[in-house]
């Protein structure tokens, strides 16, 4: 990982993940929350061990980013790079009109067209995964990060190289994973290395497509229901697991005559028809149905931002509307998260719920992962949590972070000695020199 891996092991392999991706930043103030940075222009080194105090102002100017460290102005550079000078880095970004995230690794900056900065995390594989579960779920149990970690290696894995014409592997965008900060939480980042080594296969041995969404309202979907392309692990299931969570149930209301108009204008429904009008105003899905009177649900979703398209129609008997009584919240293929946070609740391991929604994959665990590494790793971890567990109400400092701690305990450990009696000095050897 970005932290202990570089030391302990050989190198994990690093991505670049473009960061504030769908912002347009134009300037951003850089602060450093942990350890120091080295400051470069292209391959040349303008300042080192930039730290706590400091900040570094950069922004998109003609010919390049513009360099300012406090007061002191630089000038423009072609690209500029923040590198880290231990694995406890952390930088803080907060960049103008836009919420500040942090970040650990390094940063790469060049310009879009001398208007606009491009931002690119340079990390640490497994430190982005973190980075990722944590935005992509919630929720308290380990075992459920664990589950999302899985999901999000393997997809990493397969599109390590979806970004490459870009020059980064990955943006921080939906479409590839959502990557909005650092991972801050010690649970998290437990779940996360409990993970490590492990991905989700087919019967052949393959790494799998790993959609997921929030809640499947009971029942998942086929994948070629939404996507055309039918897989053979994206089968649709049986979710009791999704009821009665967050995402489980929504209402929506809908004018009757816009709502049987978009039909009749956008999709040729004759309304004239009364069998068909009467689909339209009493529509039921007991089990998960692909079209309504031959439109798809999946553009049907779309055009009235619908949660899922997993839902029923009645007309309201006292006003001119319609109620579409919805399930679950996402296009309902692969994992439901909730329902994973229940089957977690339940005590389901993680591969059980793993199997439960990609019909005929498995775990995969790499046996070349350093399994004492990641046991070692795992109870220092735990123990970061037992004493945040028993100190709630502590204000906790930028060092008080779990990363910070972590390096502290190693710190520490490195530097006990073990009495042995064999190796000390017998005081009557000593050779004085007067």
């Amino acid at each position: 990982m970005s932290f202990l891996t570089v030391a302990l092991t050989a190198p994990a392999e690093r991505v670049k993940v473009r960061i504030f991706s769908t912002n347009r930043i134009e300037s951003v103030n850089v602060s450093f929350d942990l350890g120091t940075y080295d400051l470069y222009a292209g391959d040349s080194l303008l300042e080192p061990a930039l730290g706590e105090g400091l900040s570094v102002i950069l922004h998109a100017a003609a010919g390049g980013v513009h360099v300012a460290v406090n007061d002191y102005e630089y000038g423009t550079f072609k690209e500029v790079s923040l590198r880290a000078t231990d694995t406890a880095c952390i930088l803080c970004l907060n960049p103008r009109n836009v919420k500040q995230r942090t970040y650990e690794g390094n940063l790469v900056v060049n310009t879009i067209n001398s208007t606009a900065l491009k931002l690119v995390n340079d990390v640490d594989f497994e430190t982005y995964l973190a980075g990722v579960v944590q935005s992509e779920i919630y929720g308290k149990e380990p075992e459920i990060f664990r589950v999302q970690a899985v999901i999000s290696r393997t997809w990493a894995l397969r599109n390590m190289d979806k970004h490459r014409n870009d020059g980064y592997n990955f943006c921080d965008h939906v479409h590839c994973q959502a990557y909005l900060n650092r991972c801050v939480r010690p649970d998290i980042m437990l779940g996360t290395i409990q993970s490590m080594g492990e991905t989700i296969v087919d019967a052949d041995g393959h790494l799998i497509e790993t959609p997921f969404h929030s809640n499947s309202g009971g029942q998942t979907a086929n994948s070629e229901d939404v996507w055309r392309t039918a897989l053979p692990y994206l089968r649709s299931v049986a979710d009791t697991f999704s009821y009665g969570m967050k995402q489980s149930t929504w209402t929506k209301v809908v004018n009757r005559d816009k709502w049987l108009s978009y039909f009749a204008k956008n999709h040729k429904v004759d309304l004239g028809v009364d069998s068909l009008r009467d689909t339209l105003l009493h529509f039921s899905q007991p089990q998960r149905r692909t079209k309504l009177c031959g439109v798809p649900l999946t553009r049907i979703r779309n055009d009235f931002q619908l949660k899922s398209t997993f839902f029923s129609v009645e007309p309201d008997s006292v006003g001119n509307t319609v109620v579409l009584h919805g399930r679950g919240y996402g296009h309902g293929v692969g994992l439901s998260q909730e329902g994973t946070i229940r089957m977690v609740a339940l005590g389901y391991g993680y591969d059980d719920i793993i199997r439960h929604y990609y019909t005929g994959a498995s775990v995969h665990r790499d046996n070349a992962t350093p399994k004492g590494y990641v046991a070692n790793y795992v109870e220092e971890i735990k123990q970061i949590i037992e004493t945040d567990r028993q100190q709630p109400g502590k204000v906790k400092s930028k060092k008080d972070d779990w990363l910070g701690q972590l390096f502290r305990l190693r710190d520490r450990q490195e530097r006990e000695e073990v009495y042995d009696p064999a190796k000390q000095e017998v005081e009557g050897e000593w050779d004085y020199q007067w």
